[in-house]
């Protein structure tokens, strides 16, 4: 019988396009799921095939006013709390907004576990919190920053909020802090915007910054598998666990794998200047995770593939504003 064999668990967010990855790896695993989304930002039909699933069924609800939580959580093992407000560049324009949905957000989480006695949380992060980090490649105990952007202040402070309720009220955590993830049902993010952009104009594109930046990142579903090991294996009572892949790939690569995906040959022009925050040293040491046996199994380029071929199979997702 495997770790998760009849688990009852909460994902938040698992109608997103890493909530729902999640929501199929923890079906594979043998757990019973509810997922719990008011999908505005995330989409059902990530979620068809999850629930055909007798193991599977959506609340649909909003977490911030708690609306149907103490059902959701009733009988719950553990909580996934995936649901945030995920957008990096433009945080800065919402700011009220981003802490809502991600620091406020998880303050209800915690405090509808502890009225149905549910100790134990995983907590979706990011390489973010690192700021312009200095160390690279940067471990779990590297030094934070002074941060740089809204979005990741925000995953800092949640994180500190985990950590004390873990503390004081005899909890258990589980934080994993991702590279940014590739992967089928994304949508949000440059390989999205690259798509977009050469879909709607083949001739030529605009790439932020120089296209020397070296981005890593990390396929989704090698993302999950890494989830449910640390969760599985973790031993601390709070665990934080980085999850990245070990290949680079500048800007301009990761466009030309698109542009001929797509079967085409624009001009590229360079803004000189990204947005702020963009971090180009965000490697993330895994040695911790990979201690437990992960590896990541996909290379970045196939990533961009498998994204690219997604994208194209489902062209109502370049119709959403990225």
């Amino acid at each position: 019988m495997g770790f998760f064999d009849g688990m009852r668990v909460l994902v938040t967010g698992g109608a997103g396009f890493v909530g729902s990855h999640l929501v199929d790896g923890l079906l594979d695993a043998g757990a019973i799921v509810t997922v719990y989304d008011n999908v505005s930002t995330g989409d059902a039909r990530f979620l068809e095939g999850a629930l055909c699933d007798v193991n599977c069924d959506l609340i649909t609800g909003d977490l911030l006013s708690g609306e149907f939580l103490d059902e959701a959580l009733h009988g719950k093992d553990m909580v996934f709390h995936w649901m945030a407000n995920a957008d990096v560049r433009h945080s800065a324009e919402r700011p009220s907004h981003v802490l809502d949905m991600n620091l406020h957000a998880t303050m209800v989480v915690l405090n509808y576990m502890r009225r149905q006695s549910v100790r134990r949380i995983a907590f979706a992060s990011t390489g973010s919190v690192y700021g312009d980090v200095q160390l690279v490649p940067t471990p779990e105990r590297a030094p934070m920053p002074i941060q740089n952007t809204i979005y990741g202040a925000s995953k800092v402070a949640s994180e500190a909020l985990i950590s004390a309720y873990a503390a004081q009220f005899d909890m258990e955590a589980d934080i994993f802090r991702f590279a940014p993830m590739l992967g089928e049902r994304y949508w949000h993010g440059h390989i999205f915007d690259f798509v977009k952009k050469l879909s709607a104009n083949p001739e030529t594109i605009e790439v932020l910054g120089d296209g020397s930046e070296r981005k890593y990142s990390v396929y989704v579903k090698d993302a999950i598998h890494g989830v449910l090991l640390g969760v599985e294996f973790g031993l601390d009572r709070v665990g934080v666990f980085n999850i990245c892949g070990d290949y680079s790939y500048s800007i301009n690569e990761s466009v030309n794998w698109v542009a001929r995906q797509l079967h085409v040959q624009p001009k590229v022009t360079h803004t000189k200047q990204s947005w702020i925050g963009d971090n180009p040293n965000m490697y993330l040491d895994c040695s911790k995770l990979k201690a437990l046996g992960w590896r990541p199994e996909t290379s970045a380029q196939r990533a961009v593939f498998n994204t690219v071929t997604y994208l194209l199979q489902n062209p109502y997702l370049l119709e959403r504003e990225s």
